[in-house]
């Protein structure tokens, strides 16, 4: 009995937890139809953007841009617009130019600011300009040395120096002939300095046209005078007025063994009643000199010739004329030698020719 009622017992707990297991199960499956589990994420939450509100300003000047002004100009040179380095490089460039130095319609010269001595001051030029008014000239400063412009010049004017040539008179058969002077030029320093000067301070290459000077020859045709033309075969002298013949005198020349030389020399002293003096020569060794008178075997007039120790002169051996006579002077008629002393001047050329 006591068996069979612990038996019933124990089945009695089984059936209860039993019981208590499909309640659990009951209760369980009912949450589940009415609720749904959440799913878990890790996305951050919406971000909330906040514009703030409009407003209105004035906008910001800009700053002042580095290059230089419209229309400005250096030296001549438009820089306008420019930034600085690009102005000096320009500058430099047409700086560099040569200076065309115009002589004469076929010389000319040309030469590099830098071999005159120049140089500009072109850091200073541009300095000025990025600060100047549109359009503003900005005078382009100069270093220049004088002397090197000047010692240039003297160069040059050698170079271009042209003496005069005073007018002459030159023997053409038994004529003369008159060679008409040449004025001669000269290269101004002072004038032409400042010229180049003033091109170089403006930046300016038009081509300068040097100032040349005229140099008057000291002998023109108007100063020529007279001549004397002497024919020693011919026993002749001729008398000219520049080219023009004026007159022909008779006269005796020197002997076969003194002969009257020949070429072309001029007067060099005269003198009114001359003294005669004898000549070094071994026909006059014993003669005693002779005072003026009528027995001067110069006569009155003595015109001395640049050949050594041979003269125009009068005589009293009127006869004599016509002949070779002499001991190389040129004899003439004491009338007629004082009429030629009355028209040449010491200078007076005398060309002495053999026909």
């Amino acid at each position: 009995m006591k068996q069979a009622g612990k038996a019933i017992g124990i089945g009695l707990l089984a059936a209860c937890a039993l019981a208590g297991v499909a309640a659990a199960f009951a209760l369980a499956t009912v949450a589940g139809a009415g609720t749904a589990t959440p799913q878990q994420t890790t996305e951050p939450p919406p971000t909330t953007t906040t514009e703030p509100p409009p407003t209105t300003t004035e906008p910001t000047p800009s700053p002042r841009q580095p290059g230089i002004p419209s229309g400005v100009t250096i030296g001549s040179v438009d820089v306008g617009g420019l930034l600085p380095y690009e102005a000096s490089a320009l500058v430099r460039k047409a700086y560099s130019r040569p200076l065309v130095l115009v002589a004469t319609p076929i010389r000319q010269f040309r030469v590099r600011p830098w071999n005159l001595g120049a140089e500009p001051y072109i850091k200073k030029a541009v300095g000025r300009a990025r600060w100047a008014r549109p359009g503003a000239a900005i005078p382009l400063d100069i270093g220049v040395s004088r002397a090197r412009v000047r010692t240039y010049l003297e160069r040059m004017g050698r170079q271009l120096r042209v003496a005069p040539v005073d007018a002459r008179i030159v023997l053409r058969g038994a004529a003369v002939r008159v060679i008409p002077s040449v004025e001669g030029r000269r290269l101004p320093l002072f004038v032409n300095a400042r010229t180049i000067r003033s091109a170089l301070a403006r930046n300016s290459r038009a081509p300068i046209s040097l100032v040349l000077s005229a140099v008057q020859p000291k002998i023109t045709e108007g100063d020529l005078g007279s001549a004397v033309v002497i024919m020693r075969d011919s026993k002749r002298l001729r008398y000219f007025k520049g080219a023009r013949l004026v007159r022909t005198f008779g006269v005796a020349t020197g002997q076969s063994a003194f002969p009257t030389p020949t070429g072309s020399y001029e007067i060099v002293t005269m003198q009114r009643n001359p003294w005669w003096y004898p000549p070094p020569s071994d026909w006059a060794a014993d003669a005693d000199p002779v005072p003026p008178g009528p027995g001067n075997p110069l006569g009155t007039r003595w015109m001395g010739i640049s050949a050594p120790y041979v003269g125009i002169h009068g005589t009293p051996d009127a006869a004599s004329i016509g002949y070779s006579a002499s001991h190389g002077c040129v004899r003439m008629r004491i009338s007629e030698a004082e009429w030629l002393f009355n028209h040449v001047d010491v200078g007076t050329p005398v060309f002495i020719v053999s026909r």
